[in-house]
Protein backbone atom coordinates (compact mmCIF):
# COMPACT_ATOMS: atom_id res chain seq x y z
CA UNK A 1 0.00 0.00 0.00
CA UNK A 2 2.64 2.74 0.85
CA UNK A 3 4.69 1.65 -2.72
CA UNK A 4 1.08 2.84 -4.48
CA UNK A 5 0.98 6.19 -2.16
CA UNK A 6 4.83 6.90 -3.67
CA UNK A 7 4.05 5.84 -6.95
CA UNK A 8 0.27 8.38 -6.50
CA UNK A 9 2.69 11.02 -5.06
CA UNK A 10 5.07 10.72 -8.06
CA UNK A 11 2.28 10.80 -10.40
CA UNK A 12 0.80 13.64 -9.20
CA UNK A 13 3.95 15.68 -8.86
CA UNK A 14 4.58 14.93 -12.30
CA UNK A 15 1.03 15.85 -13.68
CA UNK A 16 1.83 19.11 -11.13
CA UNK A 17 4.65 20.00 -13.32
CA UNK A 18 2.91 19.37 -16.16
CA UNK A 19 0.55 21.58 -15.89
CA UNK A 20 3.24 24.56 -14.62
CA UNK A 21 5.55 23.84 -17.81
CA UNK A 22 2.45 24.38 -19.99
CA UNK A 23 1.95 28.08 -17.68
CA UNK A 24 5.56 28.30 -17.95
CA UNK A 25 6.46 28.65 -14.70
CA UNK A 26 9.24 26.22 -13.08
CA UNK A 27 8.21 23.22 -11.51
CA UNK A 28 9.45 21.14 -8.59
CA UNK A 29 11.56 17.93 -9.01
CA UNK A 30 10.33 15.32 -6.32
CA UNK A 31 8.22 15.64 -3.82
CA UNK A 32 10.66 15.94 -1.25
CA UNK A 33 11.26 19.52 -2.41
CA UNK A 34 7.72 19.86 -1.88
CA UNK A 35 7.89 19.67 1.72
CA UNK A 36 6.26 17.62 4.24
CA UNK A 37 2.91 16.49 3.56
CA UNK A 38 -0.32 16.55 4.99
CA UNK A 39 -0.20 13.31 6.74
CA UNK A 40 3.50 13.88 7.73
CA UNK A 41 2.39 16.68 9.61
CA UNK A 42 -0.26 14.67 11.29
CA UNK A 43 1.93 12.48 12.45
CA UNK A 44 4.86 14.64 13.66
CA UNK A 45 1.77 16.60 15.65
CA UNK A 46 0.81 13.23 17.39
CA UNK A 47 4.00 12.25 18.52
CA UNK A 48 4.18 15.41 19.81
CA UNK A 49 1.27 15.48 22.17
CA UNK A 50 2.18 11.69 23.23
CA UNK A 51 5.46 12.78 24.05
CA UNK A 52 4.01 15.60 26.13
CA UNK A 53 1.13 13.79 27.92
CA UNK A 54 4.14 10.58 28.52
CA UNK A 55 6.00 13.91 30.10
CA UNK A 56 2.85 14.90 32.24
CA UNK A 57 2.60 11.30 33.68
CA UNK A 58 5.93 10.72 34.48
CA UNK A 59 6.29 13.96 36.56
CA UNK A 60 3.12 12.92 38.15
CA UNK A 61 4.36 9.71 39.16
CA UNK A 62 7.74 11.44 40.72
CA UNK A 63 5.54 13.93 42.53
CA UNK A 64 3.90 10.79 43.78
CA UNK A 65 7.40 9.20 44.63
CA UNK A 66 8.51 12.60 46.24
CA UNK A 67 11.38 12.85 43.64
CA UNK A 68 9.64 16.32 42.06
CA UNK A 69 8.20 19.33 43.63
CA UNK A 70 4.67 20.61 42.96
CA UNK A 71 5.35 23.21 40.37
CA UNK A 72 7.07 21.26 37.54
CA UNK A 73 3.82 18.84 37.87
CA UNK A 74 1.34 21.93 37.11
CA UNK A 75 4.05 23.03 34.34
CA UNK A 76 3.70 19.23 32.38
CA UNK A 77 0.05 18.72 33.30
CA UNK A 78 -0.81 22.37 32.07
CA UNK A 79 1.50 21.76 28.67
CA UNK A 80 -0.85 18.36 28.33
CA UNK A 81 -3.90 20.37 28.89
CA UNK A 82 -3.32 22.53 26.07
CA UNK A 83 -1.80 19.79 23.88
CA UNK A 84 -5.49 17.89 24.17
CA UNK A 85 -6.97 21.01 23.41
CA UNK A 86 -5.04 21.85 20.65
CA UNK A 87 -5.35 18.28 18.99
CA UNK A 88 -9.33 18.25 19.81
CA UNK A 89 -9.15 21.47 17.69
CA UNK A 90 -7.16 20.27 15.06
CA UNK A 91 -9.67 17.24 15.02
CA UNK A 92 -12.81 19.38 14.88
CA UNK A 93 -11.22 20.91 12.08
CA UNK A 94 -10.47 17.86 10.02
CA UNK A 95 -13.78 16.62 10.72
CA UNK A 96 -15.04 20.10 9.45
CA UNK A 97 -13.11 19.95 6.57
CA UNK A 98 -14.25 16.19 5.75
CA UNK A 99 -17.80 17.30 5.63
CA UNK A 100 -17.79 20.12 3.41
CA UNK A 101 -16.44 18.08 1.05
CA UNK A 102 -18.99 15.39 1.45
CA UNK A 103 -21.25 18.31 0.49
CA UNK A 104 -19.63 19.74 -2.09
CA UNK A 105 -21.67 18.76 -5.85
CA UNK A 106 -19.98 16.43 -7.81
Amino acid sequence: MANGVVAGAGSAVAAYNAALKRMGVPGIESREQAGPGFSEVLQQLAQNAIDTTRGAEKASLQAVEGKSDLQQVVNAVTAAELTVQTVTAVRDRVIAAYQEILRMPI
